[in-house]
């Protein structure tokens, strides 16, 4: 009779191990290598980055918008670790040297061939039950922004021709159809 299988967990500590330029997510205790992101990929975290960033700066607001490479640590243990492509953080107090401890209070994902199950249903998932309150996804292959406004449990299909409305700042919207793709 065999044994049975004993599952593996991870920590926090593991994804600390990992050699230097290697990145990894860790969910739940399972690791999740994190692939070099492509051009496009790029422009777009850079381009909304920007434009949240001047849109809080203008309006005074306290807030701050960090790109990945970013830790975030969902939960209080040591099982969950994530590097959202954009987090948007309004309570200082959540962050320290190491990053964002709680959930940040809006997060972009830009989805990418290799993260497209992650983006799409692992984290999804996550993000809603750690207190994330508004979450986007944005599939540049299917020129798709699906905005989930999980303070109002609402979800909303947009296009790269569409203007889309941020729900946790009252004016803020943003034009994707001005967005260069290539």
């Amino acid at each position: 009779m065999e044994a049975a299988r004993q599952i593996e967990y991870y920590t926090i500590e593991d994804i600390y191990a990992l050699p230097d330029g290697q990145r990894a997510e860790l969910i739940d205790g399972q690791i999740y290598m994190i692939a070099a992101p492509s051009m496009v990929h790029q422009r777009i975290v850079m381009e909304l980055s920007y434009q949240i960033k001047d849109y809080i700066r203008s309006h005074n607001g306290d807030c701050e918008v960090f790109p990945a490479p970013f830790a975030v640590f969902l939960n209080a243990d040591d099982k969950t670790y994530v590097e959202p492509d954009i987090s948007v953080i309004c309570d200082n107090n959540k962050l320290n040297d190491k990053g964002c401890n709680g959930a940040p209070d809006w997060i972009i994902e830009i989805v990418s061939p290799s993260s497209r199950s992650m983006d799409f249903y692992k984290k999804l998932l996550k993000y809603r039950t750690a207190g994330v309150r508004e979450y986007w996804i944005v599939d540049y292959e299917k020129k798709q922004i699906m905005v989930y406004n999980f303070e109002s449990d609402e979800m909303t299909y947009y296009t790269f021709d569409d203007k889309v409305k941020v729900s946790i700042y009252e004016n803020f919207e943003i034009n994707f159809h001005e967005i260069k793709l290539e």
